[in-house]
């Protein structure tokens, strides 16, 4: 029995869930990947869902998958193609085997296969396994339906309760599979359904059944495998998605500079998760409001900011379109506030659930008049509490509005965050009019460093009005002189240009290089990885990921012009080396675009930059 399994330590795996969008395959690979991330594995994750609100049951359209990449050591992206792939029907398995690897492990639920099944996923023979090409040696066929209902027979649920509770056993399988631990997932699911016990036990009782269907059938003679993790830095860890540690962030912003947050919104995929997160937090001294557009919302951050709050609105690409008006207004008024822009595939409504880095010109360029913001892009999930924290410090710091560029790739996804410490983060001191200018202090008065003073309402003695209209930049009243517009347009511009951001990071082979691989915010694992295969092969390769987009970093030029051979990787038609062109004298770089909605593949990386060395 179990002491005679054969244990396998192995260095990295990559699972993807798949089925209808009602099969709970978020929900699943969400628990798997906190079992792992809690045991201290590195993992990365990639949510891949339809925009449809309900494809229609076992259809091609409406496949849901949720993949994620588990390593003893840091693991960068989910993962090119999956070592197991669980394929909750026959839509899922005709659409998903192409993520899957030649030899991989494919878990499937047989009860999902029957004649209408096959004939809705558009199968051409009964014989699905031979007709997809698969080894049927490497496929785990169960009754995972008729077993759901047979350890929930006399639970006293509905039978479409019942049949919600599938994709607990797979995910207990899987469990199996990989030694995982199930207490953590028993706990994930009491809290979850906190208010609802019998569902959370039902579920446990399911992931129960499943590990023990694996336990008792060595399902097809599989090796159990074990991951353990060579890299733990002690401390207390939690899955966290984007989307949540940039809330995360937010918060800790406004504890750390004494203020109260404020965010104005309107739903968007995939930005919406900010908003529904940073409402559940009142008790931190968080405000939310749903507004009935962008530009409310936008502009109602505005006024948080000038009542003295750390005011950030949140949004996509379209939104950001519709709030320039409003973002403009903070930048004539030199007001802190953040723009979250989580981009998604456009134009338009294009791909609203897919991912793309299609934002970055619209973000520094896209409003009407001479008006610089500086930029941010996260790097990963994780990063996106750091970025969410910097852009809140550079916005409160600079008096000015910052936009946070992330994407639904980092968004959606998760890593394995360790939770920090405040009390080791940057101080955040915003530029609050000194006491001694009372009776002196105009509107524009500014600092040594150009910022505007902030002068927060209630401070007798220092009231004052702003506004859209262009100001004088002594007394603050309304002025239409040329000289003085001239002034405060490079005024403007000279205080972003000022922020003082890191320098530029090269990682690899940074002293000689043959080719400096050059990208911005979340294709930094991908690009890391590709760069991590090509130099594990001998190739003298470097590569340098943006993080600060405006101001760029000081060394920057240095940087690009060391190498001999450069290439800008982006998910768009190469706004990065457009703009990089722009700033940079005589710089020509190489570039690799995609516009797919989906992650980079590491494979295909690697194979374009090998024809740039060779």
């Amino acid at each position: 029995m179990a002491e005679s399994l054969n244990i396998q330590e192995l260095e990295q795996v990559v699972v993807r869930f798949s089925g209808d969008s009602g099969d709970g395959m978020q929900l699943a690979g969400n628990i798997f990947s906190t079992v792992s991330a809690t045991v201290g594995n590195s993992i990365s994750t990639f949510p891949d869902y339809p925009a449809d609100i309900r494809a229609p049951q076992g259809s091609l359209t409406g496949v849901s998958g949720f993949q994620v990449h588990i390593g003893a050591s840091k693991v960068y992206t989910p993962g090119d193609l999956c070592d197991v792939l669980v394929a909750m029907n026959a839509a899922a398995f005709k659409t998903q085997l192409r993520y899957a690897k030649p030899n991989a492990t494919i878990i499937i639920d047989t009860d999902s296969f029957g004649p209408k099944d096959l004939e809705k996923a558009e199968f051409k023979t009964p014989d699905y396994i031979a007709e997809m090409g698969v080894d049927p040696d490497r496929v785990i066929a169960c009754p995972l339906t008729t077993m759901v209902k047979d350890a929930l027979a006399d639970s006293g649920m509905d039978a479409k309760s019942i049949l919600k509770c599938r994709n607990m056993f797979a995910l207990g399988l899987v469990c199996w599979l990989f030694s995982r631990d199930l207490d953590v997932a028993f706990n994930f699911l009491r809290e979850k359904f906190a208010k609802k016990p019998a569902i959370a036990e039902a579920n446990i009782k399911v992931i129960q059944a499943g590990y023990d269907y694996g336990y008792n059938t060595h399902s097809s003679a599989m090796n159990v495998y074990r991951i353990e993790s060579k890299t733990k830095v002690p401390g207390r860890y939690m899955d966290i998605t984007g989307n949540k540690a940039t809330a995360y962030g937010f918060i800790a912003a406004a504890e750390k500079a004494g203020l109260q947050l404020y965010l104005g919104s309107y739903p968007i995929t995939p930005a919406t998760d900010v908003l529904h997160e940073l409402s559940k937090h009142k008790s931190l001294g968080v405000k939310t409001v749903q507004c009935e557009d962008e530009i409310s919302g936008c502009a109602s951050a505005v006024g948080a900011s000038f009542a003295g709050a750390l005011a950030v609105t949140s949004t996509s690409g379209p939104g950001i379109c519709l709030k320039s008006e409003a973002m403009n207004l903070a930048v004539i008024m030199e007001l802190p506030l953040v723009v979250l822009d989580v981009q998604r595939g456009g134009p338009a409504t294009g791909l609203p659930t897919k991912s793309e880095q299609t934002d970055l010109l619209q973000v520094l360029f896209g409003r009407n008049g001479e008006s610089p913001m500086p930029v941010i892009a996260a790097l990963s999930p994780t990063d996106c509490f750091d970025a969410a924290y910097d852009a809140s410090k550079m916005a409160l710091e600079h008096m000015t509005p910052v936009v946070l560029l992330t994407d639904a790739f980092v968004a959606n996804g998760s890593g394995a965050f360790k939770l920090p410490k405040l009390e080791e983060y940057p101080a955040i001191q915003p530029p609050y009019v000194p006491e001694e200018l009372r009776g002196q202090w105009t509107p524009y008065m500014r600092a040594e460093n150009g910022t505007r003073y902030w002068a927060v309402p209630g401070r007798e003695g220092f009231e004052h009005i702003l506004g859209g209209l262009e100001k004088d930049n002594k007394t603050g009243a309304i002025s239409t002189n040329p000289e003085n517009h001239d002034l405060m347009t490079r005024l403007r511009a000279e205080k972003v240009a000022k922020i003082q951001v890191p320098d530029l990071e090269v990682e690899g082979d940074k002293d000689d290089a043959d080719l400096l691989i050059v990208g911005f915010g979340s294709t930094y694992g991908h690009l890391h990885a590709a760069m991590d295969e090509l130099r594990g092969k001998g190739n003298k390769i470097a590569l340098a990921q943006f993080r600060y987009l405006n101001p760029l970093p000081a060394n920057t030029a240095e940087v690009l012009k060391k190498y001999p051979r450069v290439v800008v990787a982006e998910q768009n038609m190469g706004q990065l080396a457009a703009y990089l062109r722009m700033k940079v004298d005589n710089f020509t770089p190489a570039q690799f675009n995609q516009v797919k909605g989906q992650p980079f593949v590491v494979s295909e990386l690697v194979e374009a930059f090998k024809q740039l060395i060779f």
